[in-house]
C-alpha cells in the first residue's frame, strides 16, 4: 500500500498554530510515503513566511514535493514581481518549479501554473501539457499517475469558474489520453473529488480532480474547516482503484479527523 498526503494553501503568515501542530501530528501518525503541497505556501511571499514554511516542511521528516502558488510571488513589490518573482520560493525550496517524483508505485508530476504577470489566474501552456504527456508515456500499470497544479481543472460552484486553470480543457483531454489518473489542486480552499469524464466531455479514459482545502490558514471560507487529503494506492490488476480520504481539523479535539472517503476506479487497459 502506497499513501500520498495532499496538502494545499497553508498560507504561512496567516497560519493557525494549533492547526500546524495538529497537522504535524497527523503526518507523523499516518506516515505517508510522500507529501505533496500544491501551492500558496505563503500569504505574501515574504522571506519570514518562506522561512516558516520551510521549517514546517522540514519538521515533517517525510519526502515532500512542493509547488508554488500565485501567493508565492510578490504582490506589491512590482519590480521583484517582474524581475525575480520566484526568488523567495527558490531560496526556500530550490530552483525546480516543476518537481517530479517517480518510483515503482508513484509518478507525481508538478506543473507550475503561476504566471507573475497575472494576479491570481493560472495557466498551463502547450509545452507544459506536452511535457506531462511525455512523462506519462513512461508510466507502468503499477504506478499511480498524479499531475499537480495549483489552480483547479474542475470546479463545482458557479462562482469558482473564474478560478479555473486557463487551458484546463485541452490539458485534461491530453493528460487523460496519456494515462493520468488524478489531477491534484488547491487555490479555492474547497475540498472535493470529481470524475472529469461527463456529458459534454467524454475523455479517452477516466481522470479525477482531487482538490484540497486550506491546510493551516485562518483564511477559511463559508465555514469549511482546514482540511487535507490522504490518498491510498494498492495496485490490483483485476480491479485497480484508488481511495481518497478527506481529513478535517476538528475544533473540539484540535486533531484532524477523517470525514469522507471516495473510491476511484482507474483505467489500466493500456
Amino acid at each position: 500500500m502506497t499513501r500520498l498526503a495532499h496538502l494545499s494553501d497553508p498560507h504561512f503568515g496567516t497560519e493557525r498554530p494549533e492547526v500546524v501542530a495538529a497537522l504535524r501530528r497527523w503526518i507523523a501518525q499516518q506516515a505517508p510515503d510522500r507529501v505533496v503541497l500544491s501551492g500558496d505556501v505563503t500569504q505574501r511571499a515574504r522571506r519570514s513566511q518562506f522561512a516558516a514554511a520551510r521549517e514546517f516542511v522540514a519538521s515533517l521528516e517525510r519526502p515532500t514535493l512542493v509547488l508554488p502558488g500565485n501567493h508565492d510571488v510578490p504582490l506589491f513589490n512590482l519590480v521583484a514581481r517582474a524581475a525575480w518573482p520566484f526568488r523567495g520560493y527558490r531560496e526556500a525550496f530550490g530552483h525546480d518549479l516543476e518537481p517530479t517524483h517517480v518510483d515503482a508505485h508513484l509518478m507525481v508530476i508538478g506543473v507550475n501554473t503561476v504566471r507573475p504577470r497575472r494576479h491570481k489566474d493560472g495557466e498551463v501552456s502547450d509545452l507544459q501539457v506536452e511535457r506531462v504527456c511525455a512523462a506519462l508515456a513512461r508510466a507502468t500499470p503499477q504506478q499511480l499517475r498524479v499531475v499537480v497544479t495549483h489552480q483547479p481543472v474542475h470546479v463545482i460552484r458557479e462562482k469558482d469558474v473564474s478560478n479555473l486553470l486557463i487551458g484546463h480543457d485541452a490539458a485534461v483531454r491530453a493528460w487523460s489520453a496519456a494515462g493520468a489518473d488524478i489531477v491534484l489542486g488547491g487555490h479555492i480552499h474547497l475540498p472535493y473529488v470529481r470524475p472529469l469524464s461527463r456529458e459534454g466531455r467524454r475523455l479517452p479514459r477516466e481522470l479525477w480532480a482531487v482538490q484540497a482545502g486550506t491546510a493551516t490558514s485562518t483564511r477559511l471560507r463559508e465555514g469549511i474547516s482546514n482540511s487535507v487529503n490522504l490518498i491510498h494506492w494498492n495496485y490490483v490488476a483485476e480491479r485497480p482503484t484508488c481511495d481518497v480520504e478527506q481529513w478535517d481539523f476538528d475544533e473540539a479535539t484540535h486533531e484532524f479527523i477523517a470525514t469522507a472517503r471516495t473510491t476511484m476506479p482507474l483505467d489500466r487497459t493500456s
